[in-house]
């Protein structure tokens, strides 16, 4: 059983370990791109700013693309079904039809995610973009426990591809997100945390498996 345990633990470090090391041939080639694309940048911030403006007149906007809805399951996830979850870009707010979102219309840019832990609340847009990237949200209330608000920082501060935030409208002190899947656990000690993280974290449910997860929004 001990080493069963040992065996499941060294795999999963190993897994983290060989994600970090993408991570950072990613950034390695990013940096390269960016010095020899600096026109191409030039012209997308041009254009970007003019589709901003455009969008300037519609403060919040419904994901009309979205269909479906957020099913429970007997183990306690709750997944979207009976539909597909829009994945376009937008420069606006999106009215999400559950909170926190798993998925749908998203900002351009993702919220940083490498074991990123925020002490003030995100953009829905910007975490949507994460979710998207393979990422789990975890979010919690005033009314969680400040110990384990504490311990659930240092969980996500060592997982690649995580990130934490406060978020006050939902509906348990504590819940993880990823994309089209969500659910409630108790604490920090909860044994459906680590499960969450183990099926969630760049799972198979990843739209975009392996994109980045740095070089977006910070806090």
């Amino acid at each position: 059983m001990g080493s069963a345990k040992k065996s499941a633990s060294a795999a999963r470090k190993a897994r983290i370990d060989e994600m970090r090391r993408a991570e950072q041939a990613r950034e390695r080639r990013n940096r390269i791109l960016t010095i020899g694309a600096s026109v191409t940048v030039v012209v997308a911030l041009v254009v970007g700013a003019v589709v901003l403006v455009q969008s300037q007149d519609d403060d919040k906007s419904t994901d009309a693309k979205t269909t479906g809805s957020l099913v429970a399951g007997a183990d306690g996830v709750s997944v979207w079904k009976g539909g597909k979850l829009s994945q376009t870009h937008v420069n606006k707010k999106v009215k999400y039809p559950v909170e926190p979102p798993v998925g749908g219309d998203h900002n351009p840019v993702w919220q940083n995610c490498n074991g990123d832990v925020y002490t003030e609340a995100v953009a829905n847009e910007n975490a949507v973009h994460s979710l998207e990237h393979g990422a789990v949200w975890v979010t919690y209330t005033s009314k969680a426990d400040k110990k384990d608000v504490e311990a659930l920082a240092a969980k996500v501060k060592q997982t690649p591809y995580t990130l934490m935030s406060p978020y006050e409208d939902q509906k348990s002190p504590i819940m993880l997100s990823a994309w089209g899947a969500q659910r409630a656990v108790t604490g920090a000690d909860d044994p459906n945390l680590g499960k969450f993280f183990e099926k969630y974290v760049q799972g198979e449910q990843t739209p975009e498996p392996g994109a980045a997860c740095t070089g977006g929004k910070g806090q």
